[in-house]
């Protein structure tokens, strides 16, 4: 993916007569706070500055997936694997396909980046039902839940293109939404998921004539989704929840389901980034293979099949959190500030004219 310009690029850009007009000063204040902006907002990578696993990653021409002992990925069902895209459904009822990467994981801080591409003949709400990206203790075993099997061990964003719950009116789908899991939990179709998610976001990811992507970020106990569905080349956070914990030795995957409905699910690439981060002695003599994939929450998950919202409660505000607040606020004042000065400029001359 191409480099996405900063925030505070973006800014400037976007607002070049309010800069001119600006004292040196406060020109230089509101860099270096759109600067430490740019720091804090920008945690996606855009895929240089990192480190690329290629055994973890599936790019084209997808020449380690097979059966055979070296492949690195494996496939299942109705997967079909081209020299452009790996189809995991077709446009057709009743199917179910995934890949699965062959090594399991070791990294304890991680980026995965997928394209995928999901179209087809159906129209509005006539289609389904959606697919999976998954880092699970197993793989290759299909079930009901977008072709995986339920009560997983681990980690599942799953893009959900078809709605279940009628009573659940205020998301729209297609939607994007985590679920964390050790094994003792299912997962509702009947609710779209609700009771057991992390959160969530409605994104227009079906029939695009641009490429379309999500981004799955886990360091330091935080997970973050961002999506770029909008061909406007920059990440939109979906999802940001800390208090994760996941272990290491887990596979990387993606399925699909068709019922009823169906579409196309194509993954186009998923590519895993290493990411360089320091750990405490204490962090780093733990037995990661150890960890048992849960969340810190203020309520546990069961207790969310009350939350008409279907979302667990936020998480307190954390110290970027804050900043941006501070940040907003700061440059409220300054842009006060200039369309004072301008008016009360502009009122003085207008009362020259009367002497």
């Amino acid at each position: 993916m191409a480099r996405k310009r900063s925030p505070s690029a973006l800014w400037l850009h976007s607002h070049p007569s309010v800069t001119r007009k600006m004292p040196v000063c406060h020109r230089i204040f509101l860099l270096l706070c759109l600067l430490q902006f740019s720091s804090v907002y920008s945690d996606i990578t855009d895929g240089n500055a990192e480190h690329l696993k290629r055994e973890h990653s599936l790019i084209k021409p997808y020449q380690g997936v097979g059966t055979s002992p070296s492949s690195q990925w494996d496939f299942w069902g109705s997967t079909l694997v081209t020299s452009q895209y790996v189809r995991l459904t077709p446009d057709e009822r009743s199917k179910q396909g995934s890949i699965w990467n062959t090594v399991p994981c070791y990294l304890k801080d991680w980026e995965m980046h997928v394209q995928f591409k999901v179209h087809g003949s159906g129209k509005k709400n006539l289609h389904g039902d959606g697919f999976a990206i998954w880092y699970t203790k197993e793989r290759l075993h299909s079930g009901s839940v977008f072709g995986n099997q339920d009560h997983f061990v681990g980690l599942a964003i799953f893009v959900d293109t078809f709605r279940n719950d009628l009573q659940g009116m205020d998301r729209s789908f297609p939607y994007i939404s985590a679920m964390v899991n050790n094994g003792s939990l299912p997962y509702d179709h009947g609710k779209d998921g609700r009771s057991s998610e992390l959160g969530g976001c409605s994104a227009e990811v079906r029939n695009k004539d641009h490429d379309t992507y999500l981004a799955i970020r886990y360091s330091k106990g935080r997970l973050t989704i961002m999506v770029d569905v909008e061909d406007r080349n920059d990440w939109k956070e979906c999802i940001d929840f800390g208090g994760v914990r996941l272990p290491i030795g887990y596979y990387f995957g993606a399925s699909a389901a068709t019922g009823d409905l169906s579409d196309n699910h194509d993954i186009i690439s998923m590519k895993m980034y290493q990411l360089m981060v320091e750990h405490t002695a204490e962090e780093d003599n733990q037995d990661w293979t150890k960890i048992e994939p849960s969340v810190s929450l203020l309520k546990s998950p069961k207790d969310n099949v009350d939350d008409p919202t279907g979302n667990f409660r936020s998480t307190p505000l954390t110290g970027w959190k804050v900043f941006l607040l501070l940040l907003c606020a700061l440059l409220g004042i300054v842009v006060c500030a200039v369309v004072g000065a301008v008016v009360f400029q502009k009122r003085q001359e207008r009362n020259k004219r009367f002497y």
